[in-house]
């Protein structure tokens, strides 16, 4: 990887990191207002880059670099072998983070674009802002990986609310059946009461009418004799 400041043209050039042994990359530079500042890296072919950045300004009063400034920084990132395509067009706040991944192979631009809003800090220092930038490359960066962590944090919790479902849903299943065997219960108590009121009231109506019938002999004897 190298890096370069562009005021129309090619300021400076520094190799900071020229290996893949090394996946992760944490490094600051100072930019100027509104002045890119680029780095070249060679990327194969559907690599992942993922980077985090925190822009700083310095504070007269306070005589140090400051974060939570009125910062915006563009990042944009160009294929040099495909006549400059865009890729990444990203602007935000003074910290942020940013991805994309390499869709071929060859040398890619990736450029930081910094601006402010105040102007009391912005000239203080004779070198601009100062931008923290740790970049990853590949799957196997620490910074995919705490992602991974996060993600599989994320994955945990919705299993455990997955369980908890499956456990109401049991739960109510119990308690429908439940219901289901009272209320047959119920209804099977019910039938056998109304058959008994029923049955009850039939023995009663053949009695009455066993001792009408018995009565009404009684008399009819009574007056024959």
């Amino acid at each position: 990887m190298r890096i370069t400041a562009h005021t129309g043209g090619v300021i400076s050039s520094l190799v900071i990191l020229s290996s893949y042994i090394v996946p992760a990359a944490a490094l600051y530079f100072y930019v100027n207002q509104d002045t890119p500042k680029c780095f070249f890296e060679d990327l194969p072919k559907d690599t992942l880059v993922v980077g985090k950045y925190k822009a700083e300004e310095f504070d007269t009063n306070q005589q140090k670099f400051v974060e939570d400034t009125p910062i915006s920084i563009l990042i944009t990132v160009e294929e040099t072998f495909d006549n400059d395509h865009r890729i990444v067009n990203q602007k935000g706040a003074s910290k942020g983070r940013f991805t994309f991944t390499a869709a071929e192979s060859g040398e890619h631009r990736l450029c930081f674009v910094a601006s402010s809003a105040s102007s009391g800090g912005w000239f203080s220092h004779p070198e601009g802002i100062r931008l923290h930038l740790d970049m990853a490359i590949g799957e196997t960066s620490e910074l995919e990986s705490k992602d991974k962590h996060q993600i599989n944090e994320v994955v945990s919790k919705i299993k455990d609310l997955n369980n908890r479902l499956q456990d109401i849903k049991r739960e109510q299943a119990f308690q429908r059946e439940m219901e289901m065997q009272f209320r047959d219960q119920s209804e099977s108590t019910n039938a056998r009461v109304v058959r008994w009121t029923i049955i009850q009231t039939v023995v009663l109506g053949a009695t009455c009418a066993w001792q009408l019938s018995t009565l009404r002999s009684f008399f009819i004897k009574q007056k024959l004799t």
